[in-house]
């Protein structure tokens, strides 16, 4: 036991090392010196550049140690836990001795060091849980008699060597703030240290001794188990305590995430209630300790680099561990761990639906009793008005005009508190109830239980006789009550006014910790710490006479419900998506109010919730619903419009509307062939062009069907993809290599009898993540195709209707007009309705295979809300906001390649961006994995962005074409943040 002194480390030099290497193991090697707070440690290399690692131990640790860890090393391989093993010497003994010093030599563990690894995603601090679950669970048969010994680490003994250490901080606030931390932490492990099991554990179970490894998915995770040199019988739980605290410098404003760890561990090694109750006051104590033994060590050894360099670390640690409030701490320790909380009962709660009353509360209340709606979903809070930052207050003053009294409830995740462009979630939920009250006369307070009454400021509480304390802030106490009162006393007045009136009623456990009160009304939590404050509070809204209107993320279930009943086929977004329930312009919101910019919904080309869209809609269905086999004027108008947006001079002067992308392109094709009496459709390798049976036959991406180029019917021949960044050819001076490639083709297929139908292309390719076609590349593959008696087909379901922004179509990129031109996604703002332009020469053909209809293509309600698009697009001027943010957003990201050597090359146009990610500029190496990582932590970060390419190593951009610079600038400041931080 230190007490206070520290350890000074062995005085041994590389030299030294050197000349032990030889001496004890025969080895010729070079010395560098590994970190380390207590002993010296010497990474030794061979000149075949085999490597070990040799380690002087301090002096104050005896052989029975030693020989504790070997046995250790044992258990720890027997259960499948990888650990280097200990080499033995030229006398076979695997401790030596030299100059009075124990040596040790093991095998070098291969990997990458965890504790500079920056962000841990969730599944690696998950990982580091179960590691530390299987230490324990290895090394609790092991019995020697080394275990047993003092030692400062061993966190039964942490508050008082914080305490012997904490003289040495230098910085007066901090030294204060570590000792009071520490204290608060001795007080709650009390409470339990007698019901803690003791066992072997390692002891210093941290990312500074496990030895990462790169994973299929690009993340460093945990692989081998190193210095087992605070091996000793401690407290159980104080294995994943130590680990636990060894995660929060990764991300240390975020605390919270190493619930992860926590729930792995007792996934695998279930804490008991005790354990669970201790685990943050032992992070507490271990970070303070940490803080204290670094000024110490620095006080004794100055020259100790690796001390000071963990110094930064360190403080992180203590700041993350001592964020919040150490009850809060515990309490979602217990919710993750399953532990029940104690329960506010009452006798008949009220129901949604029943009528309201505040009867209990304010007897004499007279009026109707309204809850005022303010959740995700609220139809008040429609076309953005939860923006304004009085939308709360014009909502409740709305009622109170009428005379009634406004109850905004506890619990109900409230979207008026929501925030844009913010890496963090807003505190949107709220621990108490709101009532309003119009002006007016007093009003007396009765008591709505039974219990001891107390009055604080302007707080009055009633101290429920079960634990729970309700407390009622905007009343006037009443200065004769007796100290206990039974439900219907009076216990105060709400006073008299010409201004509306505002109580918060909160009902909190007597354990609960003190929370900043807001300035007015209720108190709001974040969404994760939700778990906790939903057990230290409880609705009082069965005690006022209201029903109950609590929400919690049901994202998990919502989830699990899915999975029941969708096909493996069915893809969705994301390890853990969140539950989206609103959007607008282009943000969307979740259940909790978290707000995320969408940087993907090209189908919301003007952004989600326009409200002339839904009003065009409302409209349409409010008059008539039918097809287009009936005559009305809206289907006129709308082809009308759709073909005044042609090129002039164009002769595309027909339109056929149906349902979608998928239809459009299968129809596009049964015109061309019947245009032409052939069948044979040129397709590009690595395109994607729907799901029906024709439009998967052109279908050529091996990421939607890894089998599809040897599954393509006979009448599609693939040709090559002029893609200037993976193609067969490379760099700009390619488009006459890929139009002879194309000749070649088309040759061959009229040597085969199988004269060319049609041409079919995305006009930029958008599967591949926005790549530009090369110069002239359409325009000669247009001439070859028609030259030999076909037609050419631009598919535009992607990269269509502005959002090249230079340009309304992608084809007028390239300078040429197609035959036929496919169009879908935007065209109804998430309304179904696809399209084919193309001329009447051409569409009058389809009439020899007989009728064209569309039930809903065309129908009174797609002409009504296209048209309304139309109109949005020019009224909103989408087309030069995507010119001009889409080349502020492009230069951005650009930038960021410039800094970031992942970024290969960014793609596109306008708002059709690709960031394509490399591991190797040269070789052009596809970092899919990192790709997917990468967007789980930037929706982590509020930014929805996604994968595309034959490869999914590209970053998909194309947004509601409403983007904000705003927007955009958050955007690439989080890509930075992410490529900086890791994923």
């Amino acid at each position: 036991m230190t007490d206070g002194a520290g350890l000074v480390r062995p005085d041994v030099d590389e030299s030294a090392a050197e000349i032990i290497a030889r001496e004890c193991y025969g080895l010729v090697v070079a010395a560098s010196e590994l970190g380390s707070n207590q002993d010296r440690n010497f990474l030794l290399t061979a000149s075949d550049g085999a490597r070990s690692v040799l380690r002087i131990d301090n002096p104050v640790f005896g052989d029975d140690a030693r020989d504790a860890q070997h046995a250790a090393l044992g258990a720890y391989r027997a259960a499948g836990v990888a650990v280097p093993a200990v080499l033995p010497g030229l006398d076979g003994a695997l401790t030596q001795r030299w100059g009075g010093f124990a040596v040790r030599r093991s095998e070098f563990a291969e990997g990458e060091p965890l504790v500079d690894a920056g962000y841990l995603a969730p599944v690696v601090l998950a990982e580091f849980g179960a590691l530390a679950a299987a230490s324990v669970n290895a090394l609790a048969e092991l019995r020697h008699p080394g275990l047993d010994r003092d030692q400062m680490w061993d966190m039964r003994v942490a508050y008082e060597q914080t305490v012997a250490l904490a003289p040495a901080i230098a910085d007066d606030p901090l030294r204060m703030r570590v000792l009071a931390a520490a204290e608060e932490a001795r007080v709650a492990l009390a409470e339990v240290a007698a019901e803690l099991p003791v066992q072997p554990i390692h002891g210093d179970l941290t990312d500074d001794n496990v030895m990462g490894r790169r994973g299929a998915d690009s993340r460093l995770h945990p692989h081998a188990v190193l210095d087992l040199g605070d091996l000793g019988l401690g407290w159980r739980v104080a294995e994943l305590a130590v680990c636990v605290s060894s995660m929060l410098h990764h991300e240390s404003d975020r605390p919270l995430r190493v619930l992860e760890t926590i729930a792995a561990f007792h996934a695998d090694a279930p804490l008991s209630d005790a354990e669970a109750r201790a685990v943050w006051p032992l992070v507490v104590l271990r970070a303070a300790l940490l803080i204290a033994s670094g000024w110490r060590q620095l006080e004794i050894d100055g020259a100790n680099d690796y001390a000071r360099e963990r110094i930064a670390g360190e403080q992180a640690i203590f700041d993350a561990a001592t964020l919040l409030p150490l009850p809060e701490m515990t309490e979602h320790v217990l919710a993750r761990a399953g532990i029940d909380a104690p329960v506010f009962a009452v006798d008949s709660p009220r129901a949604q639906g029943e009528s309201v009353s505040l009867s209990p509360l304010l007897p004499d209340l007279d009026g109707d009793v309204v809850a005022v709606d303010l959740d995700v979903e609220s139809a008040a809070l429609d076309e953005g008005r939860w923006l304004a930052s009085d939308a709360e207050a014009a909502l409740i003053a709305a009622h109170l005009d009428y005379g009634a009294t406004v109850v905004v409830p506890y619990g109900l995740f409230r979207l008026t508190r929501t925030r844009i462009d913010t890496a963090d979630a807003a505190a949107t939920w709220p621990i108490d109830t709101e009532i309003h009250v119009a002006p007016g006369s007093e009003l007396r307070v009765t008591a709505p239980a039974g219990g001891e009454l107390r009055s604080r400021g302007g707080t009055v509480q009633v101290h429920l006789p079960d634990g729970w304390t309700l407390e009622l802030d905007g009343v006037r106490a009443n200065r004769r009550s007796a100290p206990r009162v039974r439900a219907g006393d009076t216990i105060g007045f709400l006073p008299a006014s010409d201004e509306p009136r505002t109580l918060t009623i909160g009902l909190r456990r007597s354990d609960a910790p003190s929370i900043a009160q807001a300035e007015f009304g209720a108190v709001l939590v974040t969404p994760d710490r939700v778990p906790a404050w939903s057990r230290f509070t409880a609705d009082p809204a069965p005690l006022l006479g209201l029903p109950s209107f609590t929400q919690q993320d049901d994202a998990p279930e919502e989830l699990e419900r899915r999975n029941r009943i969708f096909a493996a086929a069915q893809e969705r977004y994301y390890e853990r998506p969140p539950q989206i329930q609103r959007g607008w312009r282009h943000h969307l919101v979740d259940t909790t109010g978290r707000a995320y910019i969408d940087m993907v919904n090209n189908v919301a080309g003007l952004g989600h919730g326009h409200p002339k869209i839904a009003a065009a809609a409302d409209r349409q269905l409010r008059t008539l619903a039918t097809n287009s086999r009936f005559l009305f004027r809206e289907l006129a108008e709308y082809s009308e419009a759709l073909l005044a947006l042609m090129p002039d001079g164009s002769d595309l002067d027909t339109v056929l509307l149906v349902n979608s992308g998928s239809e459009a392109v299968d129809l596009a094709i049964r015109l061309a062939q019947a245009a032409t009496g052939r069948r044979t459709v040129v397709a590009l390798r690595e395109a994607y062009h729907g799901w029906t049976m024709a439009s998967d036959a052109v279908t050529t991406s091996a990421y939607d069907n890894p089998f599809a180029l040897a599954t393509r019917p006979d009448w599609v021949h693939v040709a090559d993809v002029p893609n200037r960044f993976r193609g067969t050819y490379r760099g700009e001076d390619t488009t006459a290599r890929y139009l002879a490639d194309l000749a070649d083709d088309i040759e061959d297929l009229q040597r085969d009898d199988r004269e060319v139908a049609a041409f079919l292309c995305e006009s930029i390719l958008g599967n591949a993540g926005g790549v530009l076609l090369p110069e002239g590349y359409l325009a000669g593959a247009y001439a070859q195709v028609r030259a030999a008696g076909g037609l050419c087909i631009a598919d535009e379901v992607q990269v269509g209707f502005g959002r090249m922004g230079s340009s309304f179509w992608g084809f007028e990129q390239s300078g040429v007009i197609p035959d036929i031109v496919t169009i879908a996604k935007p065209m109804g703002n998430g309304f179904p309705i696809g399209g084919v332009i193309t001329s009447k020469r051409i569409a009058d053909a389809l009439a020899t295979q007989g009728q064209f209809f569309s039930s809903s293509g065309g129908s009174t309600l797609s002409c009504a809300v296209g048209l309304a698009v139309l109109d949005a697009m020019v009224e909103d001027d989408l087309q030069r906001n995507a010119l001009e943010i889409g080349a502020r957003l492009a230069a951005g990201l650009r930038d960021l390649a410039t800094r970031h050597p992942l970024i290969g090359v960014v793609h596109g146009e306008g708002l059709y961006l690709g960031v394509e990610l490399v591991r190797d500029r040269e070789s052009m190496e596809p970092a899919a994995a990192e790709a997917a990582a990468i967007c789980e932590r930037l929706r982590e970060l509020g930014v929805i962005v996604l994968t595309t390419s034959e490869r999914s190593n590209v970053l998909k951009i194309k947004p509601p074409l409403c983007l904000t610079a705003r927007s955009a600038d958050h955007v690439v400041a989080m890509l930075d943040r992410v490529l900086s931080e890791g994923w």
